[in-house]
């Protein structure tokens, strides 16, 4: 996947996408001839994010794009010189322009994987200086994308399965790489589609989008389409002038309404024709420019009627202001009316879509049941994630030159884990989750029925367990450069993302207050944090001090 091959590899996250600090430990390594040590990092996150009790893991494929095609540039490297101090070795930017990804191997999580406090979403090894180097931008890549998946995933599981899951929120976004990053992610994490294009482009993810208020007030009712004949949709018979049915069926529906023939507003007629004749096989209307209930639905239905008399079917309607349960409420009733009025049976099961500033709380009203909202609009509380919008995810060095390292602070959740580890996931014999288990990579993995002395993260006691089934949690993506596997596609990771959900107790799916998920360490990885803990100091190497 080199980057002149894969256009995304760049566009992804340039290697100068970083803290300087970065570029100036890179300095300090090459300079103490370090540069090529290995190093083990490990990127995770302390907390789930919005006080639930699982996150979505996400941002892989960016990454490998990003590590496939990492390479600086002559221009990268004259911009690194001249921000460094002019004394810089000039050996130092010659060792720069030779860096790649060829020593780097890469363990990860699978996107849509559960993920759990503490468990890495990526371990990341090879020589010192580069995988210091990638801190900041897999960082950048994995954050963002994590939070938008788990985030579309509650909001996933407050509207059920049936809901229709639109995100809306490009023009919202922090950036248009945040827009794309939201558009892609969201779709992973449950939603159905995106109004990005760009989003359905580059990244497959499907687009859907209609029209907005400002065509329906573009017209004043006195245009003329310049060719307003339709033909009928089975493309046999003659064609019929829409404006014309339209006007006739406005009268029928007016009376049934019980409205005046003059109230339904003519521009936003106009407007419905207009975009009928564009799209006769996806009609919809957008109903509350003016008024839902003495305009919007009296054009809605006059175009319809009229498509339908040609063989057409509208195929949905959607309010963007107002109450909008209560609203949808009363419209599929007039629409059922309307259908028996007309014996047109279609007409009472037009989808409703809704839109406007719809957070957690409106989902939960919207998809409760009577609802009669078919499709949700969520724009803003998707894509700015107003309730935590950072997951706050970390990259620790866990092992240099083969020995164990491990941050000690005056602040015990911030301690990290030392030595190159493995992660498994224990299950019971019903396939419920037990536990999530780390240990140190040169252990052997536990085995099912075998009991196991495990230390729940944050207990003061070691606990047994017995699984019944254990699943590893970290697969081989990258070694040595070279990916060792084609990366499933988006959906692909969608539906995977959907089953790992589905693997969850309903204890810890809820969404407010929910049974936290527990994370274990084997017995040695614990002895090895005590022994590190009480020294205070990191494991001397064979042969002398580090």
């Amino acid at each position: 996947m080199a980057a002149e091959r894969d256009p995304e590899g760049r566009a992804a996250a340039r290697p100068l996408l970083t803290d300087l600090y970065q570029v100036t430990m890179a300095l300090g390594y090459w300079r103490a001839g370090r540069a090529r040590e290995p190093a083990e990092f490990e990127l995770f996150f302390r907390r789930c994010p919005f006080g639930g009790a699982f996150a979505l893991a996400a941002g892989l494929r960016d990454c490998l794009r990003f590590l496939l095609a990492f390479r600086l540039q002559d221009a990268d490297v004259q911009f690194l010189a001249s921000v460094l101090p002019p004394d810089t070795d000039p050996a130092f930017f010659e060792h720069l322009r030779s860096l790649d990804c060829s020593g780097v191997t890469v363990r990860a999580l699978p996107e849509g994987s559960l993920a759990l406090p503490g468990v890495p979403l990526l371990q990341v090894s090879g020589p010192l200086l580069v995988v210091q180097l990638l801190e900041t931008p897999l960082l950048c890549l994995v954050s963002y994308a994590s939070l938008i998946a788990t985030n579309a995933a509650r909001l996933r599981l407050i509207a059920g399965p049936e809901k229709r899951l639109l995100e809306m929120g490009l023009r919202r976004a922090q950036g248009p790489n945040g827009g794309l990053t939201a558009s892609t992610y969201s779709y992973l994490g449950g939603f159905d589609a995106s109004s990005n294009v760009l989003a359905g482009q580059l990244r497959g993810v499907p687009v859907a989008g209609t029209l907005a208020h400002s065509f329906v007030t573009s017209f004043s009712g006195t245009e003329v389409p310049p060719d307003p004949m339709l033909a009928p949709a089975a493309g046999r018979g003659p064609r019929v002038d829409l404006v014309a049915c339209v006007e006739a069926w406005l009268e029928c529906v007016c009376a049934h309404l019980g409205l005046g023939v003059q109230e339904p507003h003519p521009g936003e007629r106009a407007a419905f024709v207009a975009y009928a004749l564009a799209f006769p096989q996806a009609f919809q209307g957008l109903l509350d420019t003016y008024s839902v209930r003495r305009s919007g639905l009296p054009n809605f239905l006059a175009v319809a009627l009229a498509l339908g008399e040609l063989g057409y079917r509208a195929v949905g309607l959607r309010l963007d202001s107002g109450d909008l349960l209560q609203q949808a409420q009363e419209i599929r009733a007039l629409l059922r009316t309307s259908a028996a009025q007309f014996q047109v049976p279609w007409l009472e099961s037009v989808p409703i879509a809704v839109s406007n500033n719809i957070d957690e709380g409106e989902l939960a009203r919207l998809a409760q049941e009577g609802s009669e909202v078919n499709v949700i609009g969520i724009g803003t509380s998707m894509v700015t994630c107003p309730r935590q919008p950072s997951l706050g995810c970390v990259y620790k060095l866990v092992s240099v030159g083969g020995q164990p390292r491990m941050k000690l602070t005056e602040d015990p959740d911030k301690q990290t884990l030392p030595g190159s580890k493995a992660a498994f996931r224990l299950l019971g014999s019903d396939g419920s989750l037990l536990l999530d288990l780390l240990q140190l990579a040169e252990e052997p993995p536990p085995q099912a029925g075998q009991e196991l002395r495990v230390w729940p993260r944050g207990a003061q006691a070691s606990r047994t367990v017995r699984p019944a089934h254990v699943e590893p949690l970290l697969r081989l993506f990258v070694q040595e450069g070279q990916l060792c596997e084609p990366l499933p596609s988006l959906a692909e990771s969608r539906a995977f993302a959907q089953l790992s959900l589905s693997l969850l107790s309903p204890a810890h799916r809820r969404l407010e207050q929910p049974e936290l998920y527990q994370v274990a360490l084997s017995e040695k990885l614990q002895a090895l944090v005590a022994r590190l803990s009480a020294g205070g100091l990191q494991e001397e190497p064979p042969g002398g001090a580090a």
